[in-house]
């Protein structure tokens, strides 16, 4: 067992509050770390476990992950000098991720996971608080890398969501910088929320339905430019704390998801998607790729619309309350 392990690293998932799907057509982006939800890096036979066949399936994953490390190495492709023995070691001796954050739900999973092991297993890793903005552009394309693994391709956001547990800004050009954030904190019943529509999704097939339908905008596909509009707008404006400007932009952004992101609503929850843009009591719009896991949720009246949701029988995860 490697002789510097650090029990005590937690890894947190992440919100992407706005730029979902926009990101891929060089939006602004702008994600959270979300402390409701974290994994940490754990040894079975060591540590406490809530679940010991989740515990052993981490650890047979974790393994497949080393193998794929080993491989890209091999290539003379890896970007990061990893402590592969350290890895193969502490695999031998039950290492798992201990993780409460959902998978399939779009909030970051294999982004936390990966965080831990760069944070574990790299040679020279950056010290987070240190980092400017092109240090996090170089650690993104790295931890993107090994990301990939899981999905065959990522932006490398999640996990440097992770690694850095501080709100980001992308700014659509390659480059990366803390965000400071300014939401409606003077209004007491204001809330940024979390619906669980309890089905996991994948995202690859989702995305690839977006990107068809942005090649046919003239047909009613997505019009990719008028996405990205009102992506930057409402993040500029929650940069600047222009809460008016922010509430326009939610419901024009909720509205556009809605009228053509048909696929990645769930069913059964596009009514009250619509529900919440006609009477302006709250705006959904994805989380994540959608298609199933979360919703994300905005409203100034969260007792009311968590009381009227709940009578409908739907959880509502608060992610952010003044």
């Amino acid at each position: 067992m490697s002789k510097e392990f650090n029990n005590n690293k937690i890894y947190y998932a992440k919100i992407m509050l706005f730029g979902e799907y926009s990101v891929i057509k060089n939006s602004m982006a702008l994600t959270v770390p979300y402390r409701h939800f974290n994994g940490e890096l754990r040894f079975i036979h060591r540590d406490n476990y809530t679940d010991y066949d989740f515990a052993q399936r981490s650890n047979l994953n974790l393994y497949n992950l080393l193998g794929y490390i080993k491989e890209v190495s091999g290539q003379n492709r890896l970007l990061s000098a990893f402590d592969l023995d350290a890895f193969a070691g502490d695999l031998k001796h039950g290492l798992y991720f201990e993780s409460s954050i959902p998978e399939g739900y779009g909030v970051g999973s294999s982004g936390a996971l990966i965080a831990a092991i760069y944070n574990r297993y790299v040679k020279d890793r950056p010290d987070p608080t240190t980092l400017d903005s092109k240090g996090m552009a170089s650690l993104k394309n790295k931890l993107a890398q090994l990301e990939s693994f899981y999905h065959g391709t990522s932006s490398g956001i999640d996990p440097l969501n992770a690694y850095m547990k501080h709100p980001l800004l992308f700014s659509g050009k390659g480059e990366v910088d803390k965000a400071s954030i300014h939401l409606p904190a003077k209004n007491p019943e204001f809330a940024v929320f979390l619906l669980n529509t309890g089905l996991k999704r994948e995202t690859g097939p989702l995305v690839n339905i977006f990107l068809e339908r942005a090649k046919n905008k003239e047909a009613g596909g997505v019009d990719a430019e008028h996405l990205i509009g009102l992506t930057n707008q409402a993040i500029h404006s929650i940069m600047k704390g222009a809460n008016g400007d922010f509430f326009q932009s939610l419901q024009g952004l909720s509205n556009y998801q809605f009228r053509h992101f048909e696929p990645m609503i769930p069913q059964g929850y596009r009514h009250l998607w619509k529900e919440g843009i006609d009477n302006n009591h709250y705006y959904l719009k994805l989380c994540g790729s959608g298609g199933g896991g979360f919703l994300l949720g905005f409203t100034d009246d969260f007792p009311g619309v968590r009381h009227k949701l709940g009578k409908k029988g739907l959880e509502l995860i608060p992610v952010y309350m003044p």
